[in-house]
């Protein structure tokens, strides 16, 4: 087994650590902040995934994971390096590289000879030339190890990968960081630093695609009569296409999604190229954004100025409490921005997240009153409250349910005006 250093402890980074440590590596996992550090020492961790904290106590009492201040200091004495650092969206797209950057400076003073530095952060293509420049020396080598975790399933992901990548310009370098992932039964693939690189924008590129051109699709349902439902799951069966992301709902967010289309994007503009495809997915997403507002605007025949909405759901997915560039929360804005009131619930979400929005403690206190409920994150308990007491809390009965959610059938026949996304 091998010494690791994590150098960072966001989602990426204390993924990354739990789950080498439970492989049976030695990992010391940095972060700049001494509050933050002292907290994960006792398995108090500022992010929610499932399973995450189990894996953390697991690696605190066996030894093999310890938290630390700075990258200095977990890797005087590692023999792998991994960078999972924040690489936030500049104004034109671009990933900001400043935190990788400085951070492998930091490594080149202090890092034990023939140590091997990991890319695991999202970084545009050519960023290993770049990192190797920032450590500046000769000995130390750069190995890109695209991650492909999915906030809500993170630790299984990494339990349970699709593919593990790996990127390096020896392949014998590439092969031993490979080797820190025995014990994983996943496919392998080896091959150039500047093509892993690629592999993640490509990736993340082709399920934006994917989810906008079935909203698209849910779209023209509507339009047609269709039921998109049953269009996608005929879809589904296909194995050129996969079933997996075929699913309308109100847009696709998050914390990758965005910021890595648009860096792709930015990517292929500065080479002289286009991706004209992906262009038109992300048009695709802001447009079905749009579209939910309507609908529920629709529902509401003197409009949105003076009307209450009840919200279910802000974060951008289930099984999170990750806010950022979340469909629901550009739903909720755009609604309060045309003057209606917004009382929503979100069992991850206890202080309202941008101002205006009024939390309620449960599902049925947010429809006290309400014109419209707006379904906007897919929590599988909102699947389960009494729609009769629903009905009972609600001025009005219309139901707007952007992630087709709730049994359409039994809320009509309560009386419900229901809407989902292409039925």
């Amino acid at each position: 087994m091998s010494k690791l250093a994590i150098i960072g402890t966001g989602y990426v980074g204390l993924t990354t650590g739990a789950v080498m440590a439970h492989l049976g590596h030695t990992v010391k996992c940095a972060d700049i902040d001494a509050a933050k550090v002292e907290k994960l020492g006792r398995a108090e961790l500022h992010i929610y995934e499932q399973g995450l904290h189990e894996l953390v106590q697991a690696g605190l009492q066996s030894g093999r994971l310890r938290f630390v201040v700075g990258a200095a200091e977990a890797a005087r004495d590692c023999e792998f390096a991994f960078l999972c650092v924040q690489t936030p969206q500049g104004a034109q797209g671009e990933a900001d590289l400043t935190w990788v950057l400085a951070a492998a400076r930091e490594l080149g003073e202090v890092l034990p000879a023939d140590a091997v530095v990991i890319n695991k952060s999202t970084v545009p293509v050519g960023t290993a030339g770049l990192v190797a420049d920032a450590l500046g020396r000769a000995d130390l080598t750069v190995a890109s190890n695209p991650e492909f975790l999915r906030e809500g399933t993170a630790v299984a992901d990494c339990l349970h990968p699709d593919r593990i990548v790996v990127g390096a310009r020896d392949e014998h370098v590439a092969a031993s960081v490979a080797a820190l992932y025995v014990g994983i039964d996943a496919p392998v693939v080896l091959t150039d630093a500047t093509s892993a690189e690629m592999i993640k924008y490509a990736s993340n590129s082709f399920l934006a695609v994917k989810l906008s051109y079935v909203n698209e699709i849910a779209a023209l349902c509507e339009q047609l009569g269709a039921d998109a439902l049953d269009v996608v799951k005929g879809m589904g069966f296909d194995q050129r296409i996969g079933r997996d992301a075929l699913k309308p709902g109100p847009g696709w967010g998050g914390s990758c999604l965005p910021k890595d289309t648009a860096a792709l994007s930015h990517m292929a503009s500065t080479a002289g190229s286009e991706v004209g495809v992906l262009r038109a997915a992300m048009t695709a997403n802001d447009r079905q954004l749009r579209r939910v507002v309507e609908k529920i605007a629709e529902c509401t025949p003197s409009g949105l100025r003076g009307a209450r909405i009840a919200a279910w759901g802000l974060t951008f997915k289930a099984n999170t409490d990750d806010l950022r560039a979340s469909p629901a929360l550009s739903i909720v804005g755009a609604l309060l921005e045309a003057g209606a009131t917004v009382v929503a619930h979100d069992p991850m979400v206890h202080t309202p997240p941008v101002e205006g929005i009024v939390l309620a403690d449960d599902p049925v206190a947010a429809c006290q009153g309400a014109d419209v409920l707006a379904v906007l994150t897919e929590w599988s308990a909102f699947a389960l409250v009494p729609l009769a007491e629903v009905h009972t809390a609600m001025a009005g009965a219309a139901i707007v349910d952007a992630r087709n959610l709730l049994d359409h059938h039994h809320a009509r026949e309560l009386g419900f005006q229901y809407t989902g996304i292409g039925r």
